[in-house]
């Protein structure tokens, strides 16, 4: 009858975790059972899981101007400049201070 709808459905083999990542938290679903179900345009994932663990996201210590400011300054790529504010703990003037010695 699904097909006669335009519809399919098709278990996901051997999934380990299901992550869903939202703003302030990071849910874990672990021993999950998925299923895809496909219409025309539209593709719609049913998860069940055996377990489930919720994490609360810290916000980040730094924005993305501070990653551009300590960018320019420093002279350094991107990923440079995140990891110097990571380690400065989001104190902007001890990045570029430490990049640049």
């Amino acid at each position: 009858m699904m097909e006669r709808m335009g519809l399919s459905m098709s278990e996901i083999k051997n999934v380990k975790k299901v992550i869903i990542q939202t703003v302030d938290k990071e849910i874990s679903l672990e021993k999950a059972s998925v299923f895809e179900i496909k219409a025309k345009d539209v593709r719609v994932f049913q998860v069940t899981a055996g377990e489930v663990t919720e994490t609360a996201i810290a916000p980040p210590k730094f924005t993305e101007e501070d990653v551009m400011l300590v960018m320019t300054n420093a002279n350094v790529a991107r990923e440079k400049a995140i990891a110097a504010l990571e380690e400065a703990n989001g104190d902007i003037a001890l990045a570029i201070l430490r990049l640049k010695s």
